[in-house]
């Protein structure tokens, strides 16, 4: 696909990225949901999340300087959040572009908060892939260019990903390790089978949510219940 070829909204979706893509292909794929094709966006979504964390540790590295690690672990938590990328998701013009199955349209997916954060991280993912970090951190910045950052934001209730990892921390361990294991029911029904595996303890859990990202959370939930009777 020549970049010339990519819809009027995919073209000014970019203007609005502030970057154009070489391999357009992956824009619209960060754009398709597994409910449409098979060719979905839940690769590209899983590399965004990782070059959406490490962009937003390096900004608030930067901007919080005398914040010890914890405290820097709370605010980034707090600003990679469900509810705050949906909301960019939301004023990048995502709802209108996402390319859904019928029964996920049907069902309100253009809405769905989920949905719309997964896609911003797959559209992070996508420039990443297309431009390298650098770009794809200069396009993180300029969407959280508009987002609060300061050194009190609340530790938004301590979700259960959250608090495992700074238990991880506090104890000088690698970061938990989470993997989707299997999904079952239709598209626009689905649930998630996710693992979460601590490779010190050699141990693993399993959680299930209608998300990928709530069965995270309910694995993250079944691995702190272990760790927290050694």
């Amino acid at each position: 696909m020549r970049p010339s070829a990519l819809a009027p909204t995919l073209l000014a979706l970019q203007k609005r990225l502030e970057h154009e893509f070489s391999n357009p292909r992956l824009l619209v794929q960060a754009l398709t949901h597994r409910s449409f094709s098979s060719d979905h966006n839940e690769r590209i979504e899983f590399l965004g999340d990782s070059v959406l964390n490490l962009a937003v540790a390096g900004l608030l590295y930067e901007q919080l300087s005398e914040l010890p690690e914890g405290d820097l672990s709370r605010v980034r938590a707090n600003l990679v959040k469900q509810d705050t990328l949906h909301q960019l998701a939301v004023s990048l013009g995502l709802p209108d572009l996402l390319r859904l199955g019928e029964g996920e349209a049907k069902s309100g997916g253009q809405k769905r908060p989920s949905i719309l954060a997964d896609a911003l991280e797959a559209v992070i993912g996508a420039v990443y892939l297309d431009a390298g970090f650098d770009v794809a951190s200069g396009l993180v910045r300029r969407l959280f260019k508009g987002v609060e950052i300061n050194a009190q934001m609340p530790a938004i209730g301590k979700d259960p990903k959250t608090e495992l990892q700074e238990w991880l921390q506090g104890r000088k361990m690698n970061l938990p390790i989470y993997r989707v294991v299997g999904t079952q029911g239709a598209a626009h029904k689905q649930t998630f089978d996710v693992e979460c595996e601590i490779a010190e303890y050699r141990r693993a859990e399993r959680g299930i949510g209608g998300s990928r990202r709530a069965g995270e959370q309910a694995a993250a939930t079944a691995m702190l219940a272990f760790v927290k009777t050694l």
